[in-house]
């Protein structure tokens, strides 16, 4: 891996904002996140930033009922055939040059993303060394749509070879689309996936581990092999053997709630920090809205100074986990109020700036 010490102890955001005025969140992003700016989800401005329905768009195999508005991926109709043989051409062509013209059509619209133009504005702006985007999971997505029969799409190799490369490219959309705006700019893509902490439960018995590596492995590798960092997003108690293993430059994970979760897969983590992986510390909590309201500064440095510590207590090199550490919150802040969103964002910045005091990590 390239030399990235440049995101030692950075804050990052992870998705979601509450905020029902567009400028407003956008200034939650200018004021918190100069070094990594990102593009958040919007849903109570606009129902079509749900993190599933959000990279739909132009998927082969996609349909939606008029009359009931119910989504569901139909692989039988005329138009199908059509579309997915169009689908494969174009994936081909764009995997051979990520700036050709046929991207276009895999984009995001703003229909669907009102505030990702403003990361674009903000990125030509300020020339941030970093920009933040993300798509949803290929197993959380294959997992939550279903054929007109109601059968999970994830069991239809078709549909799930379909979902892996339309979340690709909507992943090197906003690759070229950052580098347009300023072409030193290092685009992050995180890869939202809540759903792999259900993976080997009693829902998901018959999915097997190497089956959801490959689907990761080969986003992963598209977003790298463009000038992208990629990136794992997970806010629950998961086998972390499986982000570990796929490729990733970064991985999050709620430290708040399941730091000593991580610690289990020592060896494994230790194998991703030497290599020159980067622990995303998600240890603002925004899934627990009391603890929030009752956190202060000193407490958070507490708690990662503490999720730090299950590693070395493993035998990890504290310099190792440090120089390798980022901040964020625990998950996306759209659950919360405006004002609990504020702090949240706010306390994640705070943190980073105090960490990086507290360790000497000077990142310019």
């Amino acid at each position: 891996m390239k030399d990235y010490s440049s995101l030692t102890l950075e804050c990052m955001a992870i998705g979601s904002l509450p905020h029902c005025d567009l400028d407003k969140a956008m200034q939650i992003v200018k004021l918190n996140f100069k070094n990594i700016p990102f593009w958040p989800q919007l849903t109570k401005l606009n129902k079509n930033e749900d993190m599933i329905f959000q990279f739909l768009e132009n998927m082969p195999s996609f349909f939606m009922d008029k009359d009931t508005g119910k989504c569901f991926l139909e692989t039988e109709s005329d138009k199908f055939f059509e579309d997915i043989e169009q689908f494969f051409i174009d994936y081909e062509e764009i995997i051979d040059d990520i700036n050709c013209e046929t991207l276009e059509k895999y984009g995001i619209s703003q229909k669907n993303s009102i505030a990702f133009p403003e990361l674009i504005k903000i990125i030509k702006e300020t020339k941030p060394k970093y920009a933040k985007g993300q798509i949803v999971g290929p197993f959380t997505l294959a997992t939550t749509l279903v054929d007109k029969s109601g059968r999970c799409a994830f069991y239809d190799e078709t549909l799930r070879e379909i979902i892996v490369k339309t979340l690709t490219l909507k992943a090197l959309w906003q690759i070229k689309k950052i580098k347009e705006a300023n072409s030193s700019t290092t685009p992050i893509i995180f890869i939202d996936e809540p759903s792999i902490s259900q993976l080997g439960t009693s829902a998901y018995l018959t999915i097997s581990q190497q089956e959801v590596l490959d689907m990761l492995k080969e986003i992963s590798e598209a977003i790298q092999a463009n000038g992208g960092l990629s990136a794992i997003h997970c806010c629950g108690k998961c086998d972390w053997s499986v982000p570990l293993h796929a490729h990733v430059n970064i991985i999050n994970l709620d430290a708040y709630a399941y730091s000593q979760n991580l610690s289990v897969f020592d060896k494994d983590v230790k194998k991703f920090l030497e290599s020159g992986g980067k622990l995303a510390l998600g240890v603002v909590p925004t899934l627990d809205k009391d603890a929030l309201a009752k956190l202060d500064l000193p407490q958070l440095v507490e708690i990662f100074e503490k999720a730090v510590k299950y590693l070395t207590k493993k035998g990890i090199d504290e310099k190792l986990i440090i120089t390798n550490s980022m901040v964020t919150p625990s998950c996306g802040a759209g659950g919360l109020d405006e004002n609990m969103a504020e702090k949240a964002m706010s306390l994640t910045k705070q943190l980073s700036d105090k960490l990086k005091e507290k360790y000497s990590i000077d990142n310019n």
